[in-house]
């Protein structure tokens, strides 16, 4: 590589001299270039210095993984951008923040094998981050809704992947005691009974009547299922009926009644009045479908009867491949 020469450089603290290689004359920055002579002599004995190929560009130091350990971390961190509205990452939840910023957190303030708490988890981004860098991890949230899109997280991004949920019901005793135990809006039952099944809960997060539905399941390609939950014993044949009525008035496809108690035989022969639903090239399936709380609990998504059923209804996190890429801080 030609050395670059250096006409009238001065010794002094800031080099500014003019620098050329090439043919080309580089000239430093009004303010010089902030190292001295001998060490950009130095550098360039070295092969160490880069060479724009215009006479306006900067020359830049080149550095090597095994003899820097790069810039260190300051308070404000602008590197790590927002999660986009089309990004891969986001799930659908509206405080969703970046994996990315959670791993730096997670990197600089604990060590693999080390226990993260988070007590207010939402989407579980902390949690994710957690087993992403090798830590154990326990994530808290009031809301079933959350931690139903947690378990879907962390199933889809590390297949295979061990842990155990508290506080949600895990058989039908359970399910009543969830029912009986919340507010007279019983809005946590519905959406924990709506998680079963895979829907996204109706109008989460806002307030206002729900109009008689309380989750709702895409499917096709526009094609659209709305979910009515009924956890009380009062079980009538217009309970049925009012479904009906409803997927009418949002012309939707489809009406699924989860139901905590077993239903009644009128209320079973309403639904089959209500006549099939079909898409080319698919079984037909009942437009009105009545799920027990123990079959959606027991089948899960297969308690429904869907065509074209889609995998999509939250946002699909990465699956994480290879939980090594996140480098170490060396704290």
């Amino acid at each position: 590589m030609p050395r670059a020469s250096y006409p009238g450089g001065p010794v002094s603290a800031i080099f500014r001299g003019a620098l050329a290689s090439n043919g080309v004359t580089y000239n430093p920055h009004p303010n010089g270039w902030s190292c001295n002579f001998e060490r950009m002599q130095q550098y360039d004995r070295e092969g160490r210095l880069h060479f724009p190929r215009v006479a306006e560009g900067a020359l830049r130091l080149k550095m090597y993984a095994d003899e820097s350990s790069g810039h260190r971390v300051q308070n404000l961190w602008e590197d790590i951008p927002p999660i986009g509205a089309q990004a891969q990452e986001r799930l659908g939840y509206p405080t969703q923040k970046p994996v990315a910023l959670l791993e730096r957190i997670l990197a600089a303030s604990s060590n693999p094998g080390d226990v993260v708490l988070d007590p207010f988890c939402g989407c579980g981004t902390t949690v994710h981050a957690a087993q992403k860098l090798g830590r154990q991890w326990i994530g808290i949230d009031i809301t079933h809704l959350a931690i139903g899109l947690i378990e879907r997280r962390l199933n889809e991004a590390f297949p295979g992947v061990a842990y155990k949920v508290h506080g949600t019901p895990q058989d039908l005793a359970a399910a009543h005691d969830l029912f009986a135990r919340d507010d007279t809006t019983k809005k946590e039952f519905e959406k924990w009974a709506v998680s079963l099944i895979g829907a996204q809960p109706w109008r989460a997060g806002k307030k206002g009547a729900d109009g008689g539905i309380d989750g709702r399941l895409p499917f096709g390609k526009t094609n659209v299922a709305l979910v009515s939950v009924k956890g009380g014993k009062d079980r009538q044949r217009n309970h049925i009926d009012q479904l009906r009525a409803v997927i009418d008035r949002e012309k939707a496809d489809i009406g699924v009644f989860l139901t905590l108690h077993e239903p009644t035989a009128p209320m079973k022969a309403e639904a089959a009045g209500a006549g099939q639903f079909a898409i080319d090239g698919f079984d037909a399936v009942p437009r009105i479908q009545i799920v027990t709380i123990e079959e959606a609990m027991r089948l899960r998504e297969r308690a429904v009867r869907i065509p074209l059923a889609r995998t999509d209804v939250f946002r699909k996190p990465a699956r994480e491949e290879d939980t090594t890429r996140q480098q170490a801080l060396d704290l």
